[in-house]
Formats: structure tokens, sequence, C-alpha cells
């Protein structure tokens, strides 16, 4: 997965709740010395930073190869191994070998165990990522057998790959015919890198990002494309790949980092054993060197794709103007940038956001902007996306204005080190990822990853900087942006041009006609013959005996519960979750939507994007914005769509209200909510344009990269209420709405129009379900109370409202919390919309891009019917085991498979595919395969490992509770639902197929998203949009 890592304090505090006696992880930890000789390595030092957490430094003694350990109470295990990558052309080569490692090894020389390891495991996490300079490979799991089966695989696949040709032309790139089976059909260009980055660079945000670091620094590896330029990567022969490997994947070169409770001297010993014992040290020279400073500063244009969503056509110019900073394995002064780039542009309190969002010049910051800290020196970039041409000159000169201005207000420092305060009190589920992440760019230059980790060291440092140099960020402004003394600026401007596209497919067809005139006859047969062979080993069935696996009897019988206790908060009922937050209060309100008239769905998503950022009660928007940043860890509203678990068209439609935040601020968050309920200000058009610019800008740039979920969900409008309420408020009827409402001249009617929603929505007597507070035990009776002043508040602004939407039918239930005799009964809304009827309907939307993402979604059963377990093993089963060979080996689309969702709809799709036509009848055919029952027991049984490990997967404190709050769908329906997984059988799996699947039996939708098509155009069954 080729990856455009950012820079940032992505570290989130996960605190295991360990409930065993025995010693801690982190106190273990601390008994290892300085010196100690443990499995071929050296303890070089033991700290302990931040983050609850012990570190412990390793090198080891033949090799040279770095170790890090970070020694935490947490279940998710990580291990990570990293090789400092640096490609000097872009045909994409470290990208083209991260996939190609993958594909088999000595030990494990099967084809691609990395993608059967996925359902042989009960990994939380597998990947791989190709960043700039590195290249990375880690994978997490609860489980210790689990642990040593994926490290044994990772080992053997980044040291001994095969590296077979095969393997080559089916990841990287080859010439075949368009069908191998038919030497008379043309011959074209496939492979999966190579149309994973022709999907890639259709993303106009990721072209520029490339083009300016590739310009910015254009002295060594940063002047090119890592993950390989499409047209350059038909360049790369297989003998330039296996010596790239020969170069770079060297334990001397390496980085090695576990996270965790699991105890480190087994991994030491496996890895020295399985790896390291089998190398010498080498010098592997692939130091990145300091870019030469410019003496002046430069200037330069690329052009892109016009885009079809974008707000304003007539305004897709982006500028920016990037200044080339200090090198980050400095970590303080890291720190300090980072912090000085947020007070620079985050928020509408920023500088840059006064002088270029405001004014309504385009429609938001440039896709690169802020401190990037993913290179070897630190860069900061400033500029604007969605502006017309002749404003560039204008925007040029506001940037070098705003850059003189001086001082910050100290109450938005402060709400910046409170918001680091909430990032390392915070617990998320995936910390060792985020910590791997965290520390690759600064580690891979030789900077100290451990002190990246004392982060309350940085933060004492900086005030002590403040205190004794009170204009300690201006002097950082000056030395940094001031002309004078940093001359190391590039300005890049990026405009559309109509013909950019046709000249792209006139390169590549160009490059196509000049390899086959050199082809000699004996060629031709040779490239017939390869493709043949290729096919051959694809549809072969593969013998993975030689893979290590987990069996099904590994997984636990039951889960635990989560307990919860039911009340009630000014009249409304209240989940309360008692869970080891580490100081943090997480709230959450549902809101029904029932009376909401149908003309003001669309709006829905606009009203929740904007509420909580126009100003509330006495607070302007600036003033908000700083209050949520001094006092929450965010406030966000958004939409929920939620299925009923018995009943196909029954639903609960509503929005979300969340936040958080330390217990000290218990009651500003709730004066906060009570403002904007009570007091929203819908007054400002000036600003509602610039929150509905950014938005339209944001749903138009994620399209190419999301193309797969918008297939899914316009392929699903037709077959559930539900699924047709996902395509108004998060499909492309989203996107094409939110255009419309950005070229509106005048928005005084959709000013108009909030105010009716927050009378609907923002109404305690609509607030259906329930709230939930997720907190400490010692916390929970005062965030109770808080909660009910909070409700008798807004109680107090109460209206009486009367349903006005006579077409649904409201279905009312009782539901106990089902865990404690004495707990209050809780009431459940069902909607069921009795007009509904479900039809197929096949859509293509012709897009900019130059692959397809392609979807069909069938009309199934829902959650709790006694057929759903056995779908969802097969919609597993069926990635594996014949889609993921069809869709991408054969078809060489980036991915590809089947999913069963909570709403009952199975979807079939495809990422980043070269194919349409061809990928629905792959579709087709997957269902005749697992009708013919051609599988055995073992694929089964590999399919029910990866869905628990899906079922399985932690759930962060702030999280606990929340699958019931929703959907639910309680502990004992989730218990009854693990059985009927474990019970699917062979003939279950037949049988859903036929039923459900089978032509005749189905009702199904089809979405197209991609280039033109003249066979879809052509099909009268299809609906050009």
């Amino acid at each position: 997965d080729f990856q455009h890592l950012r820079c940032g304090l992505k570290c989130r505090n996960k605190e295991h709740l360990n409930t065993r006696t025995h010693t801690s992880a982190r106190e273990r930890a601390l008994h290892y010395q300085a010196g100690q000789k443990i499995h071929g390595f050296t303890v070089k030092e033991v700290t302990v930073p931040d983050l609850f957490l012990t570190a412990v430094k390793l090198t080891h003694d033949k090799t040279g190869a770095q170790y890090l350990h970070a020694a935490r109470d947490d279940s998710n295990n990580l291990f990570s191994v990293q090789f400092r990558t640096t490609p000097m052309d872009s045909t994409g080569v470290p990208h083209i070998l991260e996939h190609t490692v993958l594909c088999g090894s000595e030990k494990y020389p099967c084809r691609d165990p990395f993608f059967k390891m996925l359902n042989r495991s009960l990994s939380t996490f597998m990947n791989a990522f190709t960043a700039s300079d590195y290249t990375m490979y880690p994978f997490s799991t609860q489980n210790g057998k689990d642990f040593q089966n994926l490290l044994s695989v990772y080992l053997d696949a980044v040291f001994f790959p095969c590296l077979r040709e095969q393997d080559f032309w089916q990841e990287g790139w080859r010439l075949e015919h368009e069908n191998p089976t038919d030497s008379k059909t043309p011959l074209v260009f496939k492979g999966v890198v190579f149309n994973e980055m022709k999907g890639a660079f259709s993303d106009n945000e990721r072209l520029y990002a490339q083009h300016l670091q590739n310009k910015l620094l254009p002295d060594h590896t940063y002047s090119v494309v890592s993950g390989g330029e499409p047209l350059a990567i038909l360049d790369l022969s297989w003998e330039q790949l296996k010596q790239f490997h020969a170069t770079h994947y060297h334990p001397s070169n390496a980085r090695f980092f576990t996270y965790g409770d699991l105890p480190l001297e087994q991994h030491l010993k496996q890895i020295e054993e399985e790896a390291l014992s089998k190398f010498d040290r080498t010098e592997p020279n692939t130091q990145v060197p300091p870019q030469p400073h410019w003496s002046t500063p430069r200037e330069d244009h690329v052009i892109c794709s016009p885009d079809a969503l974008a707000p304003d056509p007539a305004k897709q110019n982006t500028v920016c103007m990037s200044y080339l900073l200090g090198d980050i394995t400095d970590t303080f002064e890291s720190f300090t940038l980072s912090l000085l780039s947020s007070l620079m542009i985050s928020g509408p309190n920023s500088p840059f956001y006064k002088a270029l969002i405001e004014p309504k010049i385009g429609t938001d910051f440039s896709s690169v902007v802020g401190c990037v800290c993913i290179t070897k020196e630190a860069s900061f970039s400033i500029g604007l996306q969605g502006m017309a041409e002749d404003d560039i000159e204008r925007v040029k000169q506001i940037i070098i204005v705003v850059r003189r201005r001086n001082g910050f207000e100290e109450e938005r420092i402060e709400a910046l080190l409170h918001k680091i305060e909430i990032q390392m009190k915070h617990q998320s589920t995936s910390f060792g990822l985020a910590l791997a992440s965290y520390i690759a760019s600064c580690w891979n230059h030789d900077g100290d990853p451990v002190e990246l980790l004392q982060i309350n060291d940085s933060v004492t440092k900086f005030r002590q900087a403040l205190k004794e140099n009170p204009r300690f960020l201006q002097d950082k402004v000056q030395h940094y942006f001031k002309v004078s003394s940093n001359t190391h600026r590039l300005t890049l401007s990026m405009s559309p041009d109509e013909a950019y596209r046709d000249n792209q497919a006139k390169a590549e067809e160009e490059k196509l006609q000049t390899k086959i005139q050199t082809l000699s006859d004996s060629n031709r047969k040779e490239i017939y013959e390869k493709g043949l062979e290729l096919l051959a080993s694809q549809s072969k069935t593969q013998d993975a005996s030689c893979l290590p696996a987990l069996k099904v009897s590994d997984i636990e019988p039951t889960i635990p519960v989560t307990p919860v206790q039911l009340g009630s908060a000014g009249g409304v009922p209240v989940q309360y979750c008692e869970q080891p937050t580490n100081g943090m209060v997480y709230f959450r309100a549902m809101c029904s939507l029932n009376t909401l008239p149908e003309e003001l769905r669309l709006y829905v998503p606009l009203f929740c994007s904007v509420i909580t950022k126009m100003g509330c009660g006495s607070l302007d928007y600036r003033q908000q914005a700083q209050q949520k940043e001094l006092r929450t860890g965010g406030m966000s509203v958004s939409t929920q769509v939620t299925s009923d678990s018995t009943q196909m068209d029954m639903y609960e439609q509503g929005v979300v209200l969340f936040s958080s935040c330390l217990e000290r601020n218990l009651p500003h968050m709730f004066q906060l909510w009570s403002d904007t309920f009570n007091s929203p200000h819908f007054d400002d058009e000036e600003r509602l344009r610039v929150l509905v610019m950014m938005s339209a800008q944001e749903l138009a740039n994620g399209i190419s990269y999301s193309g797969h979920m918008y297939a899914m969900t316009r392929a699903g409008r037709m077959l559930s209420p539900a699924g047709d309420l996902h395509e108004t408020f998060g499909g492309l009827e989203q996107v094409k709405f939110m255009k419309r409402i950005a070229e509106m001249p005048d928005l005084s009617q959709v000013l108009r129009t909030l105010p009716r929603i927050k009378k609907h929505i923002f109404n305690p007597e609509h607030m259906r379900w329930e709230c939930a507070i997720n907190a400490t035990p010692q916390k929970m009776s005062d965030a109770a109370g808080k909660l009910d002043d909070f409700m008798r508040d807004i109680a107090a602004n109460r209206r009486e409202r009367k349903s006005i939407r006579p077409n649904i039918v409201e279905v009312r239930g009782l539901c106990s919390s089902g865990s404690d005799e004495n707990s209050e009964i809780m009431f459940a809304f069902g909607h069921i919309s009795p007009k509904f009827q479900p039809c197929q309907m096949k859509t293509f939307f012709p897009m900019p891009f130059p692959v397809n993402f392609v979807s069909e979604c069938i009309r199934t059963v829902p959650f709790a019917h006694q057929d759903y377990a056995s779908l969802c093993v097969l919609a597993r089963m069926m990635t594996a085991k014949f889609l993921h060979g069809e869709i991408r080996e054969k078809g060489g689309a980036y991915g590809g498979g089947a999913r069963m969702g909570a709403g009952g709809l199975f979807s079939f799709y495809s990422y980043r595919d070269p194919n349409s036509v061809q990928t629905l009848s792959a579709f087709r055919k997957g269902v005749d395969w697992a009708k013919s029952g051609t599988f055995t027991q073992q694929d089964i049984d590999e399919a029910k490992l990866s869905i628990f490990s899906a079922v399985d997967s932690p759930v962060a404190p702030s999280d606990k509770g929340m699958g019931r709050f929703f959907s639910g769908i309680t502990d004992e329906m989730k218990q009854g639902h693990r059985e009927r997984l474990f019970a699917v059988s062979h003939n279950n799996l037949v049988d859903v197929a036929g039923r459900y699947l089978g032509i005749g039996q189905r009702t199904s939708g089809f979405a197209v998203l991609g280039p033109e098509n003249e066979t879809l155009k052509k099909d009268p069954s299809w609906i050009v949009k």
C-alpha cells in the first residue's frame, strides 16, 4: 500500500486493562540493563518515556541491525521491520519490490503467502507501506502463537523472497494480449502496481503533493516517485528489481520495532535464529545527503486533469509556497515547528486561515499544507486550491504579507498544548501501529526514536523557551520564513488542461507501440506463451500447507461481556459504560430524524458539518473554535443510518453528537453543547460559504480514493430504505448536491433551511434512543450529574412537535439491558417505509479516471437471520479463494472482493480496476463457483478465521458498548451470531449462494465509476449519469 505518510503527533495512548496479578510488561522490561547480551543483541539503553511504556533499545552484534522494543500492557502486539529504500529513478522499484517480496519466499514458496495469511491468522493488522525513503512491513495480533507465525512469514518474505519473474509480471508490469488465451487480441500493458499508480495519479491532490516534493528536493532520492510514475514503471526490469533487494533489504539497513505485552526475549530469539544469524555486516550506503540550499527562490508550474465535480469549474488552480526547514532528527526543533505550523494554519483563528480561506479566493488549503516531516529535512507549505488563475499573484502576495506578521495569543498556544495532553491520554486500539508510523521517518535518518516518545520533556522545554524569550516563536518565523534568512523556497502552481488525460493516454499508446515495434516473431511468441504460463499459474489451486495457521479451535468460544448501566437524564434514556479511559470522558447522543420533512433530507450532512462551526450563544465562530480546542477533544455531529437487526425494510435514522474532554473540563463541554442546542448562529452567510466550499472540495477530492465505497453505496440504493438513505447522506448524490450548493451565488435560502432542520433534530422530544457516556467509575456520577443539568437546560427550550411524515410507520418495542434485572426499560424505535419497493438499477458514472470502480449489490437478509452468518463466511471465502485471483491477479486491479453488510446487502466490488464488464462477469463466476461447492473444509475454516479476526478486533475504552448503543445489538445477540458463525457448514454455503445470489433469486443493483465506456453506454439496461 503506497502511502504518503503525513507528519504530526499521531500517538494515541492505549492503556490495556490488565487484570492479571503478575508483573506488568512495563515492569518486566525495566529489568534489562545496558550492556546485557540477549540472543545476539546488546541492550543499549532502557528508558521510561511517556505514553505508559518502557522503551528498550538494542543493536544486533553481528549485522548492526537496530531494534526498539516498547513494552506496554496492551495485548494488541505489533511487529514492524523497515528498510531505508532510496531509489534514484521513478520506475517504482521499492514499491514493486514491496509487492513481490510478499509473493513467496524460501521457507514459504507458495504463491502469495501474504494474502493467504490474512485467512490463516487472527491478525488485527497486516500490510506493507512504501514511503519516499523507507519501506515498512508491520503486522499486529492479540494471539501469541499467531505473532510467532506471522513473524516467521514476514522475516522470510523480506530477507529470503523468491522474487520470481512471474511475480514481477503480475505485480509490476507486463506486455500481454488483452485476452491472454487469444494471440489475435492486441498487446496491452498490465500489472497491479502499474494500475494502482495510474489510479493514484488520477487524484489531483496526490499529483500535486508528488510534484511539490520532487521539485523542492531535486538533488537526490526525493526528486523521483518512489511509488512509480506509470510510464516509468514500464522501464523497470526484473534484474533491476532483484538488484535493489540485494542492496537495500539487509539487516545492516534494517530497523526492527516490537510493541505490546509479549516477552521481548522470544522475539529476539526468533529473529536471530530465522533471519539475522544468516547475515554478516555490510555498509548499506543508503544515507540521504542534505539537500544543497538554493541561493534564490524558485517557481514552477505543472498541469493536471480537470475535475468534473469541482465546486466551480472555472476555479481549479492550485498555488503553494514551500520552504525547506531543518533536519527532522532534531526532535525539539521538529516539535516546535509542528506547533508553529498549527498556530499558523489550523482553524479560523490562525493567520493564514483568516487571510486565505475567509476571503474565499479558493476552496481550501492546498493538498500539502503546514509542517511536513516525512523527508530528511522538514518543509513548511502554505497555499490554496480551487482558485482562479487570475488570483495566483494575489495569493503569493498575501502569503508574503502574512508571513511577516508577528505574535500568537497565549490562549491559542495553551489550546495546542491541551490537544497534545488529550492525544497522550486518548487510547486507540492501534496504538502500536501509530507509534511505528510516528517514529519511522526520524529513525530512518538515524534520529533517536526514544527522544520522540518523551513528549512531556518537549512540552516542558517549549514552555521554558517561551518563558525565557517571549519572542521565541516570532524568532522561529523570522529564521525560517524571512527571504533573507531562507532562500530555499519553491512556489508551485498547478492548472487543469482539457487535453491532459488524452495526452497521458497518447503517451502510453506511444510507449506501447515503441515496445511492440522492437518485437521479433519469436518475442511475440514468447509473450503469448508467458501469458499462458502466468494464467495457468494464477488458475492453479495453490497448496498452502507450508504456511503456519491457527485453527478454528484457537478462537475463543465466547465474547467478553461489556457491562453497561441504563438510566435517564432529563427524561432521556442514558447508557453508562464504566471504562479505564485514562481521565477522559466520552459523550454521545442520538437524535432522531423521524419528523424531518423529505425535502430537507439532502441538507442534513451540511447541517451536521456546520452546526459546531458557525458560533453559538455569546461566542462567534472564532471564539467557539478556541473554546472547543481549549476545553474538548473535539465536538462533532454526523448522520447515522442503522438497519434493523430483524427486518430488511426497518431502519433508524438520526444524527449523532459526539465529544470528549478531560474530566476537569466536563462542565465546559456540556456548556458548549447547551449553547449549540439553544442558540446556534445561522446568520453569517460569508462564514457558511467558506464552510460549503471546503466541504464540496473535500467531497470532490475523495472520489478517486474511495471510488469503490461510492460504487457500493450507489449499487445498494434501490435495494433497501437504509441503502437509499446512505446514498442521500454519503453517496454521489450528496457530492453532486454539495457541488450545486457551492455554485449558488446566494446562500440565504440555505441559511433559512438550517434552523428548520435544527427544530426537528435538537429537540429532546426527538432524542429517541439515548445518550451514552463512557468514563472512569470514579467520574461517572459527576458525568451523569452534568448530563442531567444539560438535558434540563435544553428541555427549557423544548417545543412540542407532531410527526409530519405520515408515510413512515413507527414500530415501538421494548428492550431491556439483559444484564441487570433492575435496569430501566428503554424504548427502541424502528421505521418501515411501506412505499419502498426494491428494484434493479444499473448506473454508470463517467469519471476523469484511467481506472474503474465496479460494484454489484444484492439484497439478502438482516443481522439476526439464521443465514446472515453463512453469507458473511461466503463473502470472505469468495474473496480469498476466487475473486482475488480473478480481479487482482488475472485482471490487474489493485483490489476486489465481496463483503456482507450489516444492512443485509451482499456487495461485490473492485478498486482501481482496468476492467469493468470483465469484472462484472467475474462477480457472476464467483457465484457459480460458490454454488458448485468445489471448496474444501480448510477454505471454510480460513474464511472463519478471517471473519473472527475482524469480529474480535480490539475495542477502545471510548467505544465500548457502542454496538449496543447504535444498533441495539446486545452481547447476547453478538454471542448468538458468533455461534452461528462457528456452525456454518459446506452445505450452508452452497445453499445460500444458490438461494440469495443465484440468477433469478436476487434483487441486485450495479454501479461503475470510471473512464468512457462504449459497452455500457450501448447497453440500454444501464443508466449513464
